[in-house]
């Protein structure tokens, strides 16, 4: 005898070698024996062997209209022999039944399974829904089968052209463009960006970038709504000060000044001068909104894409020649001893003398014309010489808490494309990297004075019980990163008691909401806990927080990006095929003129800090991927310098492009049915 019984949904047939009350020991045609429960088993019978009952039926069942089996079927439960009975004739074999259970089981759509070998008719309503299900699947596969096969020959359908960001970096991996990039790409054995590439989905390299990137964070698009800015109603009286500011010749957003009134009297007032948009700008006003969305200006070598439109920034930046609002912070010193005695912030007017450009005055503003040692012909040579001694004697103050000297042995590297624009670079410019010596004379004025600045405002709002947002470093250990909160914590890495951004607040919103509070304390004073826009353990802080946090590495993340696509166009253009470089770990190198980390084969296994010659054998400016190899060690050893900590996110910063796409993986339905 033999019996067909259902194994999880599977039918299989073989001989019952014995039977007890609840179960059968059957063997297959594999010679397999199998302990089998009663209740599974749904036919017995003599002949045909189990192979031939299968294959018989097998080819029956596909032959049942099911259609008419649907509309042959009863109304209430039945069981597979009756259909094979009303479908067939009233003396339907075994191969019979077993077709019409094979039928039955494999149409959900029509039957509904209701026990051991029972079906019942699916309403109507269902079947119809189901089969214009059905038809629409088999439409979509058409569709992706049609998509593919032109993936394959080299051009790219409409629909995933305009998906395309979609599908390789945050795709829906049911949707059916998604699913023709796979196919072609299994299809033609390319990985998708070359297939996409092959195909014209992408032309330009750098285009790609930086779609992906306005994909990714700019969802909407770059432009502003339109805006007004705000007018500041505050009466504030003029300084007398005359202040100038330093920035770069490109910078627009000009958020900081200096002035120094009263050299050669003993006693200095040095002021640090903020723009003031906090003056006019309110918490959820229109404004307040796009900044809130944006939280920071994006940087990129050529362009930019500002905090706050251009006619708003116009409205509060510190522009030369003007009388600009500014939220000022006066320092009054000992002349020789740079020993603070008292501060104080005032909300007021400033006229702005000058706006100094570093670019321009890097190479004339040099320790020796600020020591005396040189001639000084430039602009506010005296304040500036004694910004520079005062910037020097902080610098060494924060050195002691510290507890080691900052030493800056990397430069900083400037990008600068070819000709004038009023709309993003295309990615075709030939681009120039400078070097620009961290620490340079100009760069400590202007750092330690906003570091004095910001941590004696951090300082004050946390005297007064005023909620701010700080940066903190718990301490120099290796992996102590610096962390954003609303403590007003000590910040290890900077020296300092406490510090918080607030000397940008046109181009970061954490510095505009920390001047929002600053401007309730100088108005309010003690009081100031009473109106200032954030209280206490305040949500919104803890929400801005994560949101600019977010947005600042994604920006982050992107310049670096985007500079790395300018490093590997700029060793095309001048035709560089070898580099010196410092090694760091597991083969990755630091280029020793450029900015620029990569794994070089044959580094592994030099220590730290051995100084190489390296060959770039290839550059890939899709995945911004840099292949290089060993030419030889050389004799010198690059200096050690304090960015180990630094390794693993410079490895992730080497490291070739990531997709989502996966074109090794199940499909979803089949995923999830396999388990």
């Amino acid at each position: 005898m033999f019996a067909l019984f259902d194994d999880a949904g599977k039918f299989l047939a073989g001989r019952v070698m014995s039977e007890a009350d609840a179960s059968l020991q059957v063997e297959l045609d594999s010679g397999k024996r199998v302990k089998v429960k009663s209740a599974n088993v749904l036919l017995k019978f003599e002949q045909p062997a189990p192979a031939v009952l299968l294959a018989e039926a097998r080819q029956l069942a596909d032959e049942i209209d099911l259609d008419l089996a649907w509309e042959f079927a009863p109304e209430g439960e039945f069981g597979f022999a009756d259909l094979a009975r009303d479908y067939f004739d009233a003396k339907a074999g075994i191969v019979q039944q077993a077709a019409a259970l094979f039928r039955l089981f494999d149409a959900p759509h029509y039957f509904r399974r209701a026990g051991k070998g029972q079906f019942k008719k699916a309403p109507e309503d269902i079947v119809k829904a189901a089969l214009l299900g059905i038809e629409r699947k088999r439409q979509q596969q058409l569709q992706i089968e049609a998509w593919a096969e032109e993936l394959v020959q080299g051009a790219c359908p409409q629909p995933i052209q305009d998906q395309i960001y979609k599908i390789l970096f945050k795709p829906d991996k049911n949707g059916p463009e998604y699913k023709a990039v796979v196919e072609a790409s299994k299809r033609s054995h390319k990985a998708p960006l070359d297939l996409l590439q092959a195909a014209g989905a992408i032309t330009s390299p750098y285009q790609f970038h930086w779609k992906r990137f306005l994909f990714e964070n700019f969802p909407k698009g770059v432009g502003f709504p339109a805006l007004t800015a705000p007018a500041i109603k505050d009466e504030l009286a003029l300084s007398p000060v005359q202040a100038f500011s330093i920035d770069d010749s490109q910078t627009t957003e000009i958020d900081d000044a200096l002035s120094v009134q009263g050299l050669g009297t003993g006693t200095v007032t040095f002021g640090v001068h903020i723009a003031a948009p906090g003056l006019a700008i309110t918490p959820d006003s229109a404004v307040d909104k796009v900044a809130r969305e944006r939280l920071s200006t994006v940087y990129m070598p050529g362009w930019k894409l500002t905090m706050l439109p251009d006619e708003v920034v116009q409205a509060y930046t510190l522009i030369e020649g003007r009388d600009c609002p500014a939220v000022s912070i006066y320092f009054t010193m000992d002349e020789a001893t740079f020993e603070i005695k008292s501060r104080e912030t005032r909300l007021e007017r400033v006229h702005i003398a000058a706006n100094l450009r570093h670019d321009k005055l890097d190479g004339i503003v040099t320790d020796a014309t600020l020591s005396g040692e040189a001639p000084a012909d430039y602009l506010f040579a005296p304040e500036l010489a004694f910004t520079w001694r005062m910037a020097k004697h902080l610098k060494a103050q924060r050195e002691v808490v510290r507890g080691k000297p900052e030493n800056f042995n990397r430069p900083d590297y400037n990008f600068r494309l070819a000709g004038e624009r009023s709309e993003a670079p295309n990615g075709s410019e030939s681009v120039e990297i400078s070097v620009r010596a961290r620490g340079s004379s100009l760069d400590l004025i202007v750092a330690e004075a906003m570091i004095l600045a910001n941590s004696a405002w951090g300082g004050w709002l946390a005297e007064l019980g005023l909620p701010g947002i700080y940066r903190s470093q718990a301490s120099l250990a290796p992996g102590i990163k610096v962390r954003m909160g609303v403590k007003a914590l000590p910040h290890a890495g900077m020296g300092v008691s406490s510090y918080t951004w607030a000397s940008s607040p046109l181009r970061r919103y954490v510095d505009l909401v920390n001047q929002w509070q600053i401007i309730a304390a100088a108005r309010h004073g003690k009081t100031a806990a009473l109106v200032a826009p954030f209280k206490p353990k305040d949500a919104q802080l803890f929400s801005i927080i994560s949101g600019f946090e977010a947005a600042y590495a994604a920006y982050n993340g992107f310049q670096n990006g985007i500079e790395r696509f300018w490093t590997l166009r700029w060793l095309q253009q001048n035709g560089t095929t070898e580099l010196t470089a410092s090694v760091m770990k597991e083969g990755l190198v630091r280029a020793d003129d450029l900015p620029l980390v990569f794994k070089a084969l044959g580094c592994d296994s030099l220590p730290r800090g051995s100084h190489v010659k390296v060959r770039i054998t290839g550059l890939d400016e899709m995945t911004l991927d840099v292949h290089a190899t060993l030419i030889e060690r050389l004799d010198e050893t690059a200096p050690a310098d304090e960015s180990e900590g630094d390794d693993d996110e410079l490895e992730a910063a080497a490291a070739p492009l990531t997709l989502a796409i996966d074109v090794n993986e199940a499909e979803p339905a089949e995923a999830a049915s396999s388990n």
